[in-house]
């Protein structure tokens, strides 16, 4: 005989935003009504342009700003009104925020110096601290003699050295040259999975929300637009928005929709799912395709993109990888050319 048990209750979100709102002074709603929740153990990006509202969700999460309305809950807790040193959170800043007269010891165990941590104490979690992000041997070192990777080492290992339950990510890679912000795009997450601490992180840059993040929300004039896996928000946009911003997106609507896709209505196409063929080539079965005539061929390193003005009065945009002679493709301009692409990568998107 088996009787039935109740489930355990399941894990508070690690940060939950109920009907957040913020509006400053002369009636600027830069968040309004918000609802998210971001999970125990996960990298989730908020990812918008300036003046979205993402870094004002930021810092009333930090306890830099205060709500309006609506609540804030940090492991199911209301901190609503707590000061940010009551929050069990810490925060990465752009500009890393590091103190320049200090070692890099003593920036990392600045936090644990002010709350009187015994000194062996303190020396063995900034040892530790400084290991995770693997800055052995820099310890006297001071942040004019370290390069901008490292200074955000630094900054990450100060955040983390307390192991807070959300560290929050402002812009982070902001201040780094190309290549180290890739380099670091791929350490912060590995840090991440190392450590197990949910990260939030905001950003505007569409490749670094999309590399890192398990989740992502896309925020526009103060609230959510999407929230999904990268993926999901990439492949499936929700919205017109999310799909010009988040990579480049194709539009198609009004009577070139309905004589291309054969019905009304606004729908995305990304250019990487279009391919170019000839005149006279057939579509596929489970293709949709238009004719066109190539109006301008952008070259761009790794991929060419085509532009193409179609003859139902719309233009799109396809790419195509330069795994063959660039020049044949360079020479397309003016060419009348056919575009077809799969039907099932025709997004119908909200407005």
């Amino acid at each position: 005989m088996t009787t039935d048990r109740p489930l355990p209750p399941a894990t508070p979100a690690a940060v939950r935003l109920e009907r957040l709102a913020k509006t400053f002074d002369g009636g600027v709603r830069a968040v309004d009504g918000v609802d998210l929740e971001v999970h125990e153990g996960e990298f989730f990006a908020l990812l918008g342009p300036s003046g979205s509202g993402k870094t004002t969700l930021l810092r009333l999460v930090a306890g830099f700003e205060t709500p309006t309305s609506g609540r804030i809950l940090l492991g199911g807790a209301d901190v609503s009104r707590l000061p940010p040193f009551d929050r069990d959170v810490n925060t990465v800043f752009q500009d890393y925020a590091l103190f320049p007269h200090m070692t890099v010891v003593q920036n990392v165990g600045y936090s644990l110096a002010v709350r009187r941590v015994p000194k062996a104490e303190r020396t063995r979690r900034v040892r530790a601290a400084l290991a995770t992000v693997r800055l052995d041997g820099f310890e006297q070192r001071r942040p004019s003699q370290l390069s901008g990777g490292q200074r955000q080492r630094v900054a990450l290992a100060r955040a983390l050295i307390n192991r807070p339950k959300v560290l929050l990510l402002d812009e982070p890679l902001g201040a780094l040259d190309l290549k180290l912000r890739h380099d670091m795009q791929l350490e912060l997450k590995q840090l991440q999975r190392e450590v197990g601490i949910t990260f939030l992180l905001v950003t505007h840059d569409q490749e670094e929300a999309l590399t890192m993040s398990d989740r992502v929300a896309v925020v526009n004039a103060g609230r959510i637009e999407q929230v999904g896996s990268p993926a999901d928000v990439y492949e499936r946009p929700a919205t017109a928005f999310v799909a010009g911003f988040v990579g480049t997106s194709n539009l198609l609507d009004g009577p070139a929709a309905e004589r291309v896709v054969g019905e009304a209505g606004l729908f995305s196409i990304r250019p990487e799912k279009i391919r170019l063929t000839r005149p006279d080539a057939p579509a596929g079965p489970h293709e949709l395709s238009a004719s066109g005539r190539v109006a301008e061929v952008v070259y761009a390193g790794g991929h060419t993109r085509l532009l193409v003005d179609l003859e139902v009065g719309a233009r799109l945009t396809a790419v195509q990888q330069n795994a063959e002679d660039v020049a044949d493709v360079m020479r397309r301009r003016g060419q009348a050319v056919v575009l077809a692409w799969q039907r099932k990568h025709t997004v119908r998107v909200g407005r």
